[in-house]
């Protein structure tokens, strides 16, 4: 974990500011410890992101306000994929061969 100068560190060109805005805004959510943000890599992974999309893809608030939520969504959504790929792998072979049967179908 770090701490929010670490990560201000990281990122020079950001402004403390600008990251409590985003993180009230609901783009970032650190954990808090004794009245402190705390970073995990994923967050700072995050941070990298917005910044990139910022810069290089010049994305303005609103757009990240439409992006970020719909980046999650499809992150949730391949989660779920693949512990379901993960439950049809587990099952015995007769009733993958029928899932793949009913797929080819499609």
């Amino acid at each position: 974990m770090r701490d929010e100068d670490d990560v201000l560190r990281i990122f020079s060109e950001l402004r403390r500011e600008t990251l409590h805005i985003w993180i009230r805004r609901g783009w970032l959510s650190p954990a808090r410890q004794g009245g402190h943000y705390r970073f995990a890599e994923i967050d700072v992974a995050r941070l990298r992101l917005i910044i990139e999309f910022r810069s290089d893809l010049e994305l303005d608030d609103d757009a990240l306000d439409v992006v970020l939520p719909l980046l999650d969504q499809l992150h949730g959504l391949r989660r779920e994929l693949h512990r379901l790929a993960d439950a049809v792998r587990a099952q015995p072979p007769a009733v993958r061969a029928r899932i793949s049967a009913h797929l080819a179908k499609r």
